[in-house]
This record gives structure tokens, sequence and C-alpha cells, in this order.
């Protein structure tokens, strides 16, 4: 066993409060990606972030696993997940620049929606047809938040989605990644590969640096490595049904996030399709858990 796997029930508040305390740390590094994209390309940001962060992540693999942990069984999987990754990063920042933080995170809770449409074509995975009420009743929140018939859409709601759309496909990519490849592995291709495919932003005009352009960038990029890295440990130490309502919690940091710093008081439609989002994701993560729970008994009867 794992040094940091732990028996889910004696662990499960330890477990709790560090995917609290992991959301907390990417609201933060969100924060901070909204100050900066009012200047800098998304993509010159994530450049940067991956830049601070691959280095630290490859020192922790060295002393920890030694060089042998910074070699992948198959490579190939993590250049795909690293453009995706790339995406998914530029749509969501991209979206700060236009969106309140509290409306983008409300709508990249959508991912979970788009996991379970797609595990059926992809994995061969089929949800149940009330499943599939819950995700059309997941995606018509979007509709509460954007209103696209009220004369107040912005087409960069789009974004959050998109950005959802392609961290479904990461996850679900994650599948297919060879069991030699540990966690601090995956994170690794995650930091270096996107650092590497940006590095063409080099060649574009960056804007002039402002005091404390460094320190929001070496914030987005620790906060927003730690946060990830808090959020699969507690996925570690208890189920998913456990830790991953507390997801959640991000729409309250960002609300808190947006009226500190911005001014920002979200609109009575952003909780109420963030309300309708998160519920249609509870429902599906109960009655995954419910079916592998069911899954585990029939295995275990003689």
């Amino acid at each position: 066993m794992s040094a940091f796997a732990f028996d889910s029930s004696r662990h499960a508040g330890r477990a709790i409060a560090v995917m609290c305390f992991g959301v907390f740390c990417l609201v933060l590094s969100d924060t901070a990606s909204k100050w900066l994209v009012e200047r800098y390309h998304p993509l010159q940001i994530q450049f940067v972030r991956n830049l601070i962060a691959a280095p630290v992540v490859g020192l922790i693999i060295l002393f920890s696993a030694g060089p042998r942990g910074l070699v992948s069984a198959r490579p190939a999987i993590h250049v795909g997940r690293a453009l995706l990754t790339i995406a998914a990063t530029w749509s969501f920042i991209l979206s700060l620049r236009y969106l309140s933080l509290e409306s983008a995170t409300a709508l990249i809770f959508t991912a979970p929606l788009f996991i379970a449409a797609l595990s059926g074509p992809l994995l061969k995975e089929w949800v149940p047809r009330d499943q599939w009420v819950a995700i059309i009743v997941g995606f018509t929140g979007v509709l509460v938040i954007a209103r696209p018939g009220a004369g107040v859409f912005d087409p960069a709601t789009l974004l959050p989605v998109l950005a959802a759309a392609c961290y479904a496909f990461i996850m679900i990519g994650a599948r297919w990644i060879d069991p030699r490849d540990n966690f601090l592995t995956m994170t690794f291709y995650m930091t270096l590969l996107p650092a590497i495919l940006c590095a063409a932003t080099l060649l574009m005009e960056w804007p002039e640096r402002q005091p404390g352009d460094l320190v929001l960038m070496a914030a987005v990029a620790l906060m927003g490595t730690l946060g990830i890295a808090c959020l699969s440990q507690a996925f570690r130490m208890a189920s998913a049904a456990t830790v991953a309502p507390f997801d959640y919690t991000a729409l309250l940091w960002a609300s808190l996030m947006g009226w500190l710093v911005w001014g920002t008081v979200p609109s009575v439609w952003v909780y109420a399709g963030a309300a309708i989002i998160v519920g249609s994701g509870l429902y599906l993560l109960i009655h995954e858990s419910r079916a592998a729970r069911r899954a585990r008994d029939r295995s275990q009867v003689p």
C-alpha cells in the first residue's frame, strides 16, 4: 500500500479538509489569473505558470522516486492531455477577462456532466436514462446563468463550458494512462509539456511588467499546483462520494474573492443556475457511488 493511501472511514474528516483547502488554493490561483489576464495573453500566463511549476514537481519526483519517476511508460497520452490542458486553461483564463469570477466558476461545474455524457461513447460505460435526464437538466443551469433569450447573453459564457468539456476529455484520458505512471509522473507531464508547447509565446509581444506581476504569476503556479495536488490527495484519502461534493465550495470562495477584490455581487441567476448544475452533478455522483457499492457487494458474494 502506498504511503499516501489511507482508510477512507478513518480519515474522512481529514480528506474533506484537504479537499476544501485544495479548492481554496485553486480559487486563489484563478483570482490571480483574472488580475493578470487584463494585460497578459492567457497562454503567456499558462507558460509562466508551468515554467515555475514543472521544475518544482520534477524536484519532488527526483527526491521521492529518483530519475525513474520522470519516465512515462506511455508518453503519447500525456501529449494529448497536455494539448487539452492548454485548451482548457486558455478558454477558462480568457473567460475571466469578461466574466465575474463566480460566474466562470459556476459554469466550470458542468465538467462532471460532460464526463458522464462522454463516458458512453469513449469508455463504453453507458449511462441509464435517469442519468441522461440529470445531464440535460444540469445543462439547463448554463442557460439560466447565460440567459440567451433575455437580451443579456454574453458569448464569453461559452468559454468556461468549453474549458469544462476539455477537462472532461482530460479526466477520461486518464483511464488510458499506463498504471505504472503514478500521480507525480502525470503531474510532471501536465506541467512540463504545456510549458514546452506554450514557449512559442516568447515570440509574442509581452506587456510591460508591473510591480507585483511576478508575485501573481508565482501565485498562479504554486496555488494551482498545490490545489490540484490536494484534490488528488483527498480522493486518495476517502471515497469520491465523501469528498467530491466539497468541490462546489469553490463557488463560495469565488463569490467572496470577487466581492473583496472587484466588489462584484453575483446575481440571483448565477446562484440559481449553479444550484441546478451542482444538483445534477451530485445526483450523478450519488448514482455512481451506489452502483459501485452494489457491484462491490456482488463481487463479495461467494
